[in-house]
């Protein structure tokens, strides 16, 4: 069976060889086997070195210090370590945090499990290109606001936000930190923790063709931020989040890092023909429409919606020709539209019929004009079908 071309990187990117190489080596080496937290032997050090390196490498690749570099399972982990921990922490400050209605689930339902707790949580709605302004984080802002928590590049539109300018905004208020999901950012857009001004960032590996199952939080020393662990045991990671870490796995998102950093500028531009090629073949079929604004968009993604047609038919159409999807991945198994889109002000219908394209470093010319054609056909044959059913009717 021949598989379909991958055009879902902003849910999962395939391991980069080259990671794979180095996580490979270090499991097959028996010098480099043991327990970091184990400082009684030889081993335990040398596995303790490559956790060294690979805190120092990720923190060198986004303008981190090695102190900020808390090691989680992923971003989302981060994330509800991020706004968990803050919010307990500073619990006594104030109950009130501000996000935005297109964030990644993974910030969504904490902050909605808050609300369930007693916490007031304010929702930001972008505007049509997806944009949250700075000056509405401002008027958003409150006497009690301890959290604001946006991302940095939306994971099913691509825009992305100026965490900068929002960053200032709540460096005018005391009290209210800057969280940034910054999962979709790395080898997307430059990024500078330091000079940004976020107080926590989670990043991830996977979305940089490290592997799964890691990631990290930054946490600002020199802005002194402050979390309640939410996890316990053996007191790793400063006591913030207990666990066996796994060399091979942060010397693999290391190398990741490191990789999607000097090849950021060219894959950029790269990448980014290979969009303006898929949207021109695209919208070479009419009533197509861009989710999102044109300008201010990292190139790997793509998301459109199709009038007159019926999503989860041309969802199943192009599936055994083109791996894509419809929104996120973690909604996936879902039959609602994505709330990103309705969040921007697309109907239900729009939003349904719309299909999200990740492109990445394994992507190719062959394969856009794969998806051109695959699309088209499914498009053009459902809207005949569609006008048949209404003439019927």
């Amino acid at each position: 069976m021949t598989m379909p071309v991958y055009l879902d990187s902003a849910a999962t990117t395939p391991t980069d060889p080259r990671v794979a190489a180095v996580m490979t080596r270090i499991l097959r080496s028996a010098d480099e086997y043991g327990n970091p937290a184990s400082s009684t032997h030889e081993y335990g050090d040398r596995a303790s070195e490559l956790v060294d390196a690979a805190r120092e490498r990720v923190a060198a690749s986004v303008g981190a210090t090695t102190a900020d570099v808390v090691w989680t399972s992923g971003a989302t982990e981060a994330n509800n370590l991020a706004i968990f921990g803050v919010t307990a922490y500073y619990a006594n400050q104030g109950r009130h945090i501000i996000t935005a209605r297109t964030e990644h689930k993974a910030v969504i339902d904490p902050c909605w499990e808050l609300e369930r707790r007693g916490w007031r949580v304010t929702w930001l709605i972008p505007g049509p290109d997806g944009i949250v302004a700075a000056d509405q984080v401002e008027a958003a802002l409150e006497d009690d606001t301890i959290l604001v928590s946006l991302m940095q590049v939306n994971n099913e539109i691509g825009v992305i936000q100026d965490t900068r300018a929002i960053a200032a905004v709540c460096a005018q208020h005391d009290g209210a930190r800057l969280h940034v999901d910054a999962a979709q950012s790395i080898g997307k857009v430059p990024v500078d923790f330091g000079a940004s001004g976020a107080d926590l960032m989670s990043l991830s590996a996977h979305k940089a063709y490290g592997p799964k199952g890691v990631g990290a939080l930054l946490v600002s020393q020199r802005r002194g931020v402050r979390l309640e662990a939410r996890q316990f045991g053996g007191g790793q990671e400063r006591g913030l989040r207990s666990g066996t870490l796994a060399p091979h796995q942060l010397a693999g998102m290391a190398t990741a890092f490191t990789l999607a950093s000097q090849e950021l500028p060219k894959e950029a531009q790269r990448i980014g023909a290979l969009r303006r090629r898929l949207w021109d073949g695209l919208a070479a079929l009419g009533g197509v429409l861009r989710n999102g604004t044109e300008q201010g968009t990292v190139p790997q993604l793509l998301n459109v919606s199709f009038e007159d047609v019926e999503g989860e038919a041309l969802l199943a159409s192009v599936s055994e020709l083109i791996a894509v999807s419809s929104g996120s991945a973690c909604t996936s198994s879902s039959n609602e539209p994505s709330y990103v889109l309705r969040a921007l002000g697309r109907s239900d219908r729009l939003a349904e019929s719309s299909l999200r394209f990740g492109l990445g470093r394994f992507t190719h010319e062959a394969d856009i004009d794969q998806a051109i054609t695959a699309v088209g056909n499914a498009v053009k044959r459902l809207r005949k079908i569609s006008g048949q059913c209404a003439t019927a009717a």
